[in-house]
């Protein structure tokens, strides 16, 4: 049976924990044991119990007591929070020096795929424009949200690769911005009401449009998605990983 620390007790750590709790292997026993889960006390995890993972889905204030928590205990981390700092992103992939560690802006099947239908779209569709849209509750914290940067990065590379130039994203538009740039990715983040989160990548062209959209209609997704790449994180070598290497690697 795995140990398991999990971070944070709001909604996403209540249904990791439940998720966790009920997780059952082929014969039927239980494959986790919940040895700490910690809320708004940061201190708590200074002298938590060691685990074989930690599940972080909390905030970007908690970076610094999750990253000491695995120096200090080995433990494999499986972080899904949002907003990273570029100085806090490199601290995190340092961490793979001493335990296995994955970040994902997203811990869903379905945003895996279109990330990689994005990336295909961006290569057969040159020329056309692209806008991405995000929705989430009216509680999310950081925008654009952490699946649209993913999606952006695969427009970028997809581009890059092709030698289409240097592609920038702008941050909404409002006053006079002009007549739109050809080498512009357009990010666009709404907010409201209780969304789990909606992702749309636009491309226009000449007279048509096609649209990529992924629309997650619970949180129960990610938590599966996450409580998936748990157990095969563990049996990984030091270093880090992204979500497409534990799963489909």
């Amino acid at each position: 049976m795995l140990k398991l620390a999990i971070m944070g007790a709001g909604r996403m750590g209540t249904l990791i924990r439940a998720a966790a709790e009920t997780a059952r292997d082929e014969n039927g026993a239980p494959v986790f044991e919940v040895v700490t889960q910690i809320g708004f006390d940061l201190s708590e995890l200074e002298s938590a119990p060691a685990a074989d993972a930690i599940i972080d889905f909390s905030n970007v204030a908690c970076a610094e007591a999750v990253f000491a928590y695995v120096r200090r205990t080995g433990a494999a981390l499986v972080s899904g929070t949002t907003g990273y700092s570029p100085d806090q992103l490199e601290e995190l992939r340092a961490l793979g020096a001493v335990a296995p560690v994955m970040w994902s802006g997203n811990y869903s099947i379905g945003v895996a795929a279109l990330r990689h239908l994005v990336a295909q779209a961006t290569r057969e569709l040159p020329g056309f424009d692209v806008e991405i849209v995000e929705t989430h509750h009216n509680q999310k914290a950081d925008a654009p949200s952490g699946t649209a940067k993913m999606l952006l990065d695969e427009v970028l590379t997809a581009h890059a690769d092709e030698g289409d130039g240097a592609y920038a994203p702008v941050y909404g538009r409002s006053g006079m911005s002009g007549a739109r740039d050809a080498h512009e990715v357009g990010m666009h983040s709404l907010r409201g009401g209780t969304v789990a989160g909606v992702h749309e990548v636009h491309f226009f062209g000449p007279s048509e449009e096609v649209t990529l959209a992924h629309r997650a209609e619970s949180r129960e997704i990610f938590v599966n998605g996450a409580i998936a790449a748990t157990r095969k994180l563990v049996l990984l070598e030091n270093g880090f990983y992204t979500f497409d290497q534990v799963m489909f690697d």
